[in-house]
């Protein structure tokens, strides 16, 4: 009787509110940070929505455990036939992740991010990374150290039996601060959608510069008038049109012109990886005119590591399609100026892939774009692990 006296004490000197008490001391009931939890558990915002009004109103003005909170989440749960997928007990205080003498809120959104370097799908990710966020609240962990954090993500992935996965995660973890920067090239003819794969690949491994040799072009044509370099002043498949060029006897005009406009554009290119690697910083440059032989990667080979990789669609329907979209959104771009030389495209992609043949530089069949993308941060995390050749898991 006293207690429950003191209980209606407490919750009117707290104005009815309900208060939640655990080994970490008394923190108030909040029905947002609840409705968050089962959202992330798998439950309907209006399910999650209906579920934490009823809490509140059956718990309002108590001072509770956090046993009994869950207790009462799932009496409420199971009375309105709602499934939640993870063990209720986890709605927890906030876990740290420390690093030194930094500490920063455990985030499984980020945490998911980090995973996608492994080639995992956004939804496998998040997967694994609810897993671990499950074990530390099993665990009844308020922090955790970030090296420990990475040797948690590495067990789950082996436990779910991805252990390629498991060994790219480390590999891209080594590159997070790299003593070279990691520049990824995704060459390929127009429309064969390298811009759209390099801001996901970029995305997903987490480098903040993304930068299209169309750019780089632009502004060289600011600087370099049409008379002293015509190539430039034109698109690839085009620049054979450009009044005073001649191609060889016998020669592809259409081709010569191209690789002639590659040759200009690369030292641009040049440029700007010289730029990422003075600044340690990883970039991402997808573009045309990155023509396999037309640049001098073993110049790189000290001081970065570059990946190249060459993007295809042998579909000339699929190319179609993807310059009629694209002019949706990119009203200056219209379809029918790359309809009416999707010849000279395929054309130029026949050379490009010929080049990339006899370059040894692998290529990436766009046929699905979310295969195609963990395709490229597979060859990248496996080409980054072939330069390298130590033992991955020494990073645990």
């Amino acid at each position: 009787m006293a207690e429950n006296e003191s209980e209606r004490q407490r919750g009117s000197r707290d104005g009815g509110r309900t208060l939640v008490e655990d080994a970490g001391g008394t923190r108030p009931f909040m029905r947002g940070i609840l409705i968050h939890s089962l959202l992330s558990r798998g439950v309907a915002f209006e399910d999650a929505y209906a579920v934490a009004n009823q809490v509140r109103d059956q718990l309002r003005g108590r001072q509770i455990s956090r046993e009994e909170l869950g207790k009462t989440i799932a009496e409420v749960c199971d009375k309105d036939g709602i499934v939640v997928e993870a063990a209720l007990h986890s709605i927890s205080p906030e876990i740290t992740v420390v690093s030194g003498d930094d500490a920063t809120p455990f985030s499984k959104g980020i945490l998911s991010q980090s995973l996608l370097a492994a080639a995992l799908e956004p939804a496998e990710a998040w997967d694994v990374a609810r897993g671990i966020e499950e074990r530390l609240v099993n665990e009844s962990r308020r922090s955790v150290e970030r090296g420990d954090l990475r040797r948690m993500a590495y067990e789950e992935l082996l436990s779910a039996s991805r252990q390629r996965a498991a060994r790219r995660y480390l590999v891209w973890r080594r590159y997070q601060d790299p003593d070279r920067p990691v520049v990824i090239l995704l060459g390929g003819a127009a429309g064969v959608g390298k811009t759209s794969l390099a801001l996901e690949v970029a995305h997903r491994l987490g480098i903040s510069r993304v930068i299209s040799t169309d750019a780089i072009r632009q502004v060289m044509r600011l600087m370099l008038s049409p008379e002293l370099v015509p190539a430039i002043h034109s698109s690839s498949y085009d620049a054979w049109r450009v009044p005073g060029f001649e191609p060889t006897p016998g020669g592809d005009p259409v081709v010569e012109a191209f690789a002639a406009q590659a040759s200009a554009v690369s030292v641009g290119i040049k440029a700007m990886i010289d730029r990422a690697i003075d600044e340690n910083a990883s970039l991402v440059l997808d573009g045309v005119s990155l023509l396999p032989g037309r640049l001098d990667l073993e110049a790189y080979a000290d001081r970065a590591h570059v990946v190249f990789l060459i993007v295809a669609t042998f579909d000339g329907d699929a190319i179609r399609a993807r310059f009629t979209r694209r002019a949706e959104g990119e009203k200056a771009r219209p379809p029918h100026r790359y309809l009416e030389n999707l010849e000279a495209i395929l054309r130029i992609q026949d050379h490009i892939l010929d080049q990339a043949e006899a370059n040894d530089v692998p290529i990436v069949e766009n046929l699905s774009f979310d295969r195609s993308v963990l395709s490229i941060i597979r060859q990248v995390t496996e080409t980054l692990a072939k330069t390298d050749g130590s033992d991955v898991t020494a990073l645990l």
